[in-house]
């Protein structure tokens, strides 16, 4: 599929907690202007309203007609039958609300609704890391291609998605790649969003600062703090970081064993990978100990850092060769080396989870 060639018209909104953002997109480009509206989140019928008011605004604008909307929104959400569960962020949805078929029967398009860590993964693997890096792996000369990809998101809650060759794996009940849910080697008592998202920055923070709390510090200010840029304890700041990258590396050194691809990470706190990716490195690089005559390698793929020069250098050296082929004049291509690859967002999380929106409608529509 190529989202930026095809000439159709898909209605989006972001539901947030606080605003509801309206748009569309064609040939994977906004052709609006974005609208913005107050979610009223607490009462049902204004939060309807205010989705009513908001396509309706940019159906006025668009002087074409749409061929579907298509949006993420957090669950529990049945996501196969358009049915929103109780929110936290939108406390006016309870016991249950089929806000797909109400928006089909309002606007007599089918509606498609997804979780934004599985559109953000689909818009990274459509439009944004992995077409990226296949084609500096091309501009190299290597003859590898990557088609998996494991995208993160990374703030106030941790979520991820996973496409395999084009198709995103949704699971049974549309939960599959739940990330925040997984366990963690490093503190089993926790999951693992509780040590990768934004509470945990300040968290391991005021730890480190032999604080109760953080002071009313916002993970912003700690990077802030690292960096120099902010009176504070310097040191302490950075070890929050990094403390929130060796749990982060846990968690990636175990999809990668999983899915065998690529990984990117977006979401506010992806913007401080200089501070958290050598922490996370370093797990993925580590060995089992438990055999120590005979140790085993964490990952069995060379795991490279692509927000680094020596990464991108790294993942695209030739390190296969041709063998012959016995009997034959034929010659068969041999990399003794399995690579994978990670950084952060190009596109920024905001236009990959768009992206992703508007590529599963027309992959629906097209089924």
């Amino acid at each position: 599929m190529d989202i930026f060639k095809d000439s159709r018209t898909v209605l989006t909104f972001d539901a947030g907690g606080t605003n509801f953002v309206f748009s569309a997109m064609k040939g994977g480009r906004e052709v609006v202007d974005p609208i913005t509206l107050p979610s009223h989140a607490d009462q049902l019928e204004p939060c309807l309203d205010t989705i009513r008011k908001g396509f309706h605004q940019i159906i006025s604008s668009l002087g074409e007609q749409a061929v579907a909307i298509s949006f993420a929104i957090p669950g529990p959400t049945d996501y196969f039958n358009g049915v929103v569960g109780d929110l936290k962020n939108l406390p006016g949805f309870r016991g249950g609300v089929p806000l797909a078929k109400i928006l089909e029967n309002q606007y007599q398009l089918p509606v498609y609704m997804n979780n934004d860590g599985d559109l953000y993964a689909y818009g990274e693997a459509l439009g944004g890391f992995l077409p990226e890096v296949n084609r500096m792996m091309e501009a190299a000369g290597n003859p590898k291609r990557f088609k998996n990809l494991y995208g993160l998101t990374l703030g106030t809650g941790f979520g991820g998605g996973f496409v395999s060759d084009g198709t995103l794996i949704r699971g049974d009940n549309s939960i599959a790649s739940e990330v925040w849910i997984l366990s963690n080697s490093i503190t089993p008592s926790r999951n693992a969003e509780e040590e990768v998202s934004i509470r945990a920055i300040t968290r391991n923070y005021a730890r480190a600062t032999g604080q109760k709390t953080s002071a009313d510090l916002s993970p912003k200010d700690i990077y802030m703090i690292a960096s120099g840029e902010l009176e504070g304890d310097r040191k302490a700041a950075l070890e929050a970081f990094a403390t929130l990258g060796r749990h982060l590396g846990d968690v990636i050194a175990n999809l990668i064993s999983l899915t065998d691809g690529l990984v990117v990470m977006g979401g506010g706190i992806a913007g401080a990978d200089r501070f958290f990716m050598p922490a996370l490195m370093e797990e993925l690089e580590r060995d089992f100990e438990f055999r120590k005559h005979d140790p085993i390698p964490r990952l069995i793929q060379k795991a490279f850092n692509l927000n680094e020069e020596a990464g991108r250098t790294g993942l695209c050296e030739i390190t296969g060769k041709y063998i012959d082929l016995p009997g034959t004049d034929q010659q068969v291509y041999y990399d003794q080396q399995p690579k994978v690859a990670l950084g952060t967002s190009r596109i920024g999380t905001s236009r990959a989870i768009s992206l992703g929106a508007y590529a599963f409608a027309l992959n629906q529509l097209d089924r």
